[in-house]
């Protein structure tokens, strides 16, 4: 089965749309477009008209490249409003055969025992534990035999003004939201092992004007937590103290920027405000200021991984993505704030014919987002449409409100319901004179030889005494 999906990442440098198609569970790009992002800043929508119009532009490109005339979309959203909870679901196993509908009954518990503020609302329900009558740690309760089964979740809400916010903002573009996903969650699942998810891992996407930490243990995202620290304040940093234009400073963190080694090496660069007079600097204050914000970036995400109580859970350790990631040395400088910990910096994988320029940590959560849609989410999450997300094959009762994966559910027999509706009316027509209001005995069915119907007995009875 093949199916075209877009994808946008909304950031707040770039927008970036993909369209690909997934083909026997292989994501093949066909195209994409980045536009420089405006109306979004720290993750958050702030002019819809613009952040509508950088949007507008990124899926035109993608759509010439791949000559497709797609209107839904996977949309990412920032970690900046969004906050986790912790829940528990409960459920009696009535057949002692647990199936999805068993499963999605105690996900939709969990969900409804949850304290979810009035402001917020739900993006995602992570199942990270399944309990099978007294056997902890399931990995997959489904066709196993229990009288009960307990799940903890993982509960992600983003406040409901950004929701709708970036819902208008997507909208106003001319596309309609068909999924969305935490953008720290895409970005892990584009870097991840399945070695990584197995021991436990955090990954950082170290961003243009935000950082995020996702804490994924277990089987799914445990933790999340948001930095307002980008990239874009080094540029900022180096701006003020090298007193150049902002375009220059972004040029002189790229070509030098470098957190191992520092020079006495003197460059020319123009003066802000007066940019045909050039002052000579040291390279060695450039290396000084750079190295200031990214350590002060990465203490701070060191601070919030203790917090998160799960730093013994992560054997696998640090992966870091995101275009920050691209500065010389951040590896190492990590290593050394992480201690204990192995770092990686990780590009995204698993996906075919990714273009030149899309190879880079910096489109990690773009990735993400097709790899969630082609469905590498986690296992029975519950997604912002209060859908259960599973792979399994169901062929039972017709679960309306459970999606499997990309397929869809099959209609009821329209025919059958008819032929079903027409015999019970029949059956009522027969048995009920609607002008004397009487019963009319001799019509009424038999339930069998040896075990007539009550009334109609009756009915035989009362023509033998009359």
């Amino acid at each position: 089965m093949n199916d075209t999906i877009l994808a946008i990442d909304i950031g707040s440098t770039k927008i970036c749309a993909i369209i690909a198609e997934i083909k026997d569970s292989q994501v093949l790009i066909q195209g994409h477009g980045i536009a420089k992002s405006q109306g979004v800043k720290k993750g958050a929508i702030t002019n819809i008209e613009l952040a509508s119009k950088s949007i507008k532009k990124a899926i035109g490109d993608a759509k010439r490249i791949a000559g497709s005339n797609i209107s839904s979309a996977t949309v990412s959203i920032s970690n900046a409003y969004a906050k986790s909870l912790n829940s528990t679901g409960i459920v009696n196993i009535p057949h002692k055969d647990i199936s999805i509908k068993e499963i999605n009954r105690v996900m939709q518990t969990a969900l409804y025992n949850a304290n979810v503020p009035n402001e917020y609302d739900v993006i995602h329900v992570l199942p990270y534990n399944f309990r099978v009558d007294d056997q902890d740690f399931i990995e997959d309760p489904i066709d196993m035999n229990a009288s009960r089964m307990e799940v903890d979740v993982n509960i992600i809400i983003t406040q409901k003004s950004n929701l709708s916010n970036l819902k208008k903002a997507v909208r106003s573009a001319g596309i309609e939201i068909d999924g969305i996903v935490l953008s720290g969650y895409a970005s892990a699942i584009a870097t991840m092992g399945e070695d990584e998810k197995q021991l436990g891992v955090a990954v950082i996407d170290l961003g243009g004007q935000t950082s995020n930490l996702v804490i994924h243990t277990g089987n799914s995202i445990r933790y999340n937590d948001f930095l307002g620290v980008g990239s874009n304040h080094i540029t900022n940093d180096l701006s003020m103290a090298l007193h150049t234009p902002l375009q220059i400073a972004e040029n002189v963190k790229v070509s030098h920027g470098n957190l191992i080694e520092s020079s006495n090496e003197v460059i020319e660069l123009p003066i802000i405000g007066d940019e045909g007079s050039h002052n000579g600097v040291s390279l060695d204050i450039v290396h000084s200021v750079i190295f200031s914000r990214v350590e002060e970036a990465l203490m701070l995400l060191a601070k919030s991984l203790e917090k998160s109580s799960l730093k013994e859970q992560i054997g696998a350790g640090i992966i870091l993505t995101g275009g920050m990631t691209k500065l010389k040395g951040i590896r190492e400088l990590a290593q050394a704030i992480f201690t204990g910990l192995p770092v990686r910096v990780a590009y995204p994988h698993n996906v075919l014919g990714l273009f030149d320029e899309l190879k880079d940590p910096a489109y990690s959560t773009v990735v993400g987002l097709l790899l969630y849609k082609a469905g590498r989410h986690a296992q029975y999450e519950i997604d912002f449409q209060q859908t259960m997300l599973h792979s399994k094959q169901v062929l039972e009762e017709n679960l309306t409100d459970i999606r499997l994966g990309l397929s869809e559910i099959p209609k009821p027999d329209t025919a059958l319901k008819s032929r079903l509706f027409e015999s019970k009316e029949s059956s009522r027509r027969n048995s009920y004179d609607e002008e004397t209001g009487d019963i009319i005995f001799v019509d009424l069915p038999d339930l069998g030889h040896d075990n007539q119907n009550p009334l109609k007995k009756l009915a035989n009875w009362a023509k033998q005494l009359f």
